[in-house]
């Protein structure tokens, strides 16, 4: 799971509506740390895309077999989620599914079978797992994205935590996190079904270099359509606001 970065911290308020105070009356999001969502955003980059790369092919140099680099190399990935497990101090709904994930993943990778295809193909379906589950909870009373949001565009303060949680009273606010959740679910879904089939088109050395690009590459992707989804969501809501008000 990717810390927080400034791209997807501006996704996350453009989502919300509210950079600045709203004309609907929304409140302005408190002051947040920018160098810590900086920090984060590389330590998150070295640990899932450089470290498991770099291990991966030291240790297949040194005689390893495919699989032994691979569960090994897969290892960092767990050391960055307890990193902000730690940073953070508590375990709220995002560090939950974190650690249910990183279960899933140990329990398929310690008793499935034992071959490199395996272990990339489980990665695939971790992914196609958390699409399944952001479609899920859209039948929750709040989705999955309400979570991951608060997330990414607040410092985990109890007063920046109030000021996301106090946003659903607002309709806007719920049909974006439901339609972003949606977005999201379906994206992953799919994107689980394509590395499954380059699993078995593709070499594990070129998969171990593709795989985290397509992971990020479909997050990148997610996140410039979050942007240009929650500007667009912000905008419409000012307008509603505007005509009320003149209405009024």
């Amino acid at each position: 799971m990717p810390a927080q970065d400034t791209t997807t911290t501006q996704a996350a308020e453009n989502a919300a509506g509210t950079p600045d105070a709203s004309a609907d009356g929304r409140p302005a999001p408190p002051a947040r740390s920018r160098g810590a969502a900086i920090g984060g955003w590389f330590l998150t980059i070295g640990l899932n895309v450089a470290a498991p790369i770099f291990t991966y092919n030291a240790l297949h140099d040194h005689g390893w077999s495919e699989f032994s680099a691979l569960l090994v190399s897969s290892a960092w990935p767990v050391l960055d989620s307890a990193v902000h497990l730690v940073w953070r101090r508590r375990l709220d709904e995002f560090a939950i599914v974190t650690l249910v994930f990183l279960v899933i993943t140990a329990a398929v990778s310690l008793f499935g079978a034992h071959s490199a295809r395996a272990l990339l193909i489980k990665d695939s379906g971790v992914t196609g797992l958390f699409g399944l589950l952001c479609l899920v909870t859209l039948a929750a009373p709040r989705p999955l994205m309400f979570y991951f949001g608060r997330k990414f565009a607040t410092d985990g303060t109890p007063q920046s935590t109030a000021w996301w949680n106090g946003l659903w009273q607002f309709e806007g606010f719920r049909t974006t996190m439901r339609t972003m959740t949606a977005v999201w679910g379906i994206a992953y879904c799919l994107e689980a079904v394509v590395r499954i089939a380059l699993s078995y088109l593709l070499s594990t050395g070129t998969m171990v270099a593709l795989s985290p690009v397509l992971i990020y590459g479909v997050l990148g992707a997610l996140a410039l359509w979050t942007a240009l989804y929650g500007k667009r969501a912000r905008r419409r809501g000012e307008e509603r606001a505007a005509m009320a008000a003149a209405a009024s």
